[in-house]
């Protein structure tokens, strides 16, 4: 028998969302980068990208698109990278992830993080020899700080730097790193038993005491593979040490560029969510009509509706405000917190208008309701995002 085919083909593709008419405030710049990434997700990623979720394998044809989409490096200037403005930058990762969570990530491990603590933390030669191979992806780039027992707190991080002469000995072990198996370049943090300062330092695979094992049974992010990282007296040469990663602020730094970046993967999540409810909710029949029809289907899309066109709000504004320099972390911690919080409502709401349909990987919901998980949870969770603004708005620190 031939298995019966879904005649809701285009559940995955996009629809028009700008009801706040926000298209009008993108340069041309930012629109061309806006409707690559869109055609190549619709046309390249969406055709291809459930069964490498489903099998938990990596698209390799895939990523291998990126550096030729021209938006590898995020806004890096110089070094090959994309040097995207903040707002392209926010609307390639919303279409990344509108797509693909496990695609967007990658690229957000390999350029937001990687590339990024190089930018941020390198010195000139350091940037001159790692940056231009990892805009091209001919190197590979992963971000080891959180570790088994310091996630949240990952500030108190166990992984020991003892200087050897004109070396560097790393011991210990990290958890939940995107790309740890297959990157080149694995910026590694880790405590100096001299000074107690947190150091950054690349590690350059295959080494010698770096071992790495993919993570088994993981129901979100699936064409990722995260991995447990063992550093058993893996010597780094000093020139490898990231030259202005002295404490843990630096790393910190890092790591506040990408949060409103993750507002942004939420918003690209919520808007598949959003699209295929919508298209299914037109294209199926029940009691005699569609669903489009029933008052209480519309009541709940223009709900989904609403809250998607505040995320897009969110986005907009954390990019004028990086734009003109003017970006707390605070802010983007609470853009991550409300969008991450919103997406995970809107994308439930779809999977229930879809019905029984909506657990099956051919209409796309699901694997999107699986993916928001992990972007809920990593730089950040929801209550460590709530304890920094609320240490803002109160001056009382909830944590250390």
């Amino acid at each position: 028998m031939t298995a019966p085919t879904t005649p809701y083909t285009e559940l995955g593709e996009a629809l028009g969302t700008d009801f706040f008419s926000v298209r009008d405030q993108f340069t041309d710049e930012q629109w061309r980068r806006f409707a690559d990434t869109r055609t190549f997700v619709d046309s390249e990623v969406l055709t291809d990208i459930n069964d490498y979720w489903e099998r938990a394998e990596l698209p390799w044809h895939l990523f291998r698109r990126l550096p030729e989409l021209g938006i590898v490096g995020e806004d890096i200037q110089g070094h090959g990278a994309a040097g995207m403005s903040p707002l392209a930058l926010g609307l390639v990762h919303m279409e990344l992830h509108r797509g693909d969570g496990s695609l967007g990530t990658f690229l957000g491990v390999h350029a937001g993080l990687a590339m990024k603590a190089i930018d941020l933390c390198g010195s000139d030669e350091q940037k001159r020899r790692w940056l231009p191979s990892m805009s091209t992806m001919e190197r590979l780039g992963a971000f080891a700080l959180t570790e088994p027992e310091h996630g949240s707190d990952s500030v108190a991080l166990e992984t020991t730097a003892t200087r050897d002469g004109d070396h560097w000995i790393l011991d210990g072990t990290k958890r939940w790193i995107g790309n740890g198996t297959v990157a080149d370049l694995v910026i590694v943090w880790a405590r100096d038993t001299a000074s107690g300062e947190v150091l950054g330092f690349v590690v350059e695979t295959p080494a010698e005491g770096y071992s790495a094992t993919v993570i088994p049974g993981k129901v979100s992010l699936r064409a990722l593979w995260q991995a447990d990282i063992t550093l058993d007296r893996v010597r780094v040469p000093d020139e490898n040490r990231l030259a202005r990663a002295t404490t843990f602020a630096d790393c910190a730094a890092v790591l506040a560029t990408t949060r409103s970046t993750c507002a942004w993967m939420a918003l690209g999540h919520a808007t598949a969510g959003y699209d295929a409810a919508l298209r299914y909710a037109q294209a199926r029949n029940q009691f005699g009509t569609s669903l489009a029809s029933f008052q209480i289907v519309q009541d709940r899309l223009v709900k989904m509706l609403a809250d998607l066109t505040g995320m897009q709000l969110y986005c907009m504004q954390t990019a004028r405000l990086a734009e003109a320099g003017k970006l707390s972390p605070t802010v983007a911690g609470l853009a991550k917190m409300h969008n991450t919080r919103t997406a995970r409502s809107i994308l439930s709401e779809a999977r229930d208008l879809l019905g029984g349909n909506g657990i099956l990987l051919e209409h796309h919901v699901v694997r999107h309701w699986a993916d928001i998980e992990a972007i809920h949870t990593f730089e950040g969770t929801e209550t460590i995002q709530s304890l920094i603004v609320g240490r803002d708005i109160t001056g009382i620190g909830a944590f250390t």
